[in-house]
């Protein structure tokens, strides 16, 4: 990557769109260039998709809950979190180490569905455990790392 990529994705990130129009006003890249870069981008794995992001809480699923999972299971840790991730509502898992084998995040309609994602974690054999936190508000839940840094640093950390 070089800093016309990090210029692209930082823009990306922070317009919220991939419109290579929008992009060349944003960054003064030709659009033509755009487009190579994008598709560029797109082929190394770095841009993942086009899909539109969603408001949560105006969608109705504004209930945010953090669940941490205590586990004992015997088989690896991905199969185990297949099973974490079947659960109605989980949109995020991570594999941690320390006391907590699995962070999940769920986002739920409403309070009294809590009970239902809870029962079914811990339904799930090798669930030793769950300790669950709601969500007061959110501050922050920015799923494009890059409009949380600075062009500067990126560019100094990311490019070759």
């Amino acid at each position: 990557m070089d800093e016309r990529d990090v210029r692209l994705l930082k823009a990306i990130a922070d317009l919220g769109t991939g419109s290579p129009e929008a992009l060349h006003e944003e960054t003064d890249i030709p659009v033509s260039t755009i487009h190579y870069r994008l598709n560029n981008l797109r082929e190394s794995g770095v841009i993942e998709n086009d899909l539109y992001d969603f408001d949560h809480e105006a969608l109705g699923l504004g209930v945010t809950v953090i669940v941490e999972v205590l586990a004992d299971y015997d088989d690896s840790h991905e199969e185990f979190a297949e099973r974490l991730l079947e659960i109605e509502g989980v949109t995020g898992a991570f594999f941690t180490m320390g006391e907590t084998d699995f962070v999940v995040i769920a986002r739920l309609s409403s309070s009294d569905t809590v009970e239902r994602l809870i029962s079914e974690f811990e339904a799930i054999d090798g669930v030793e455990r769950t300790n669950s936190t709601f969500t007061i508000s959110t501050l922050r839940d920015e799923s494009r790392a890059p409009a949380t840094y600075d062009l500067d640093t990126l560019i100094e950390e990311l490019t070759e």
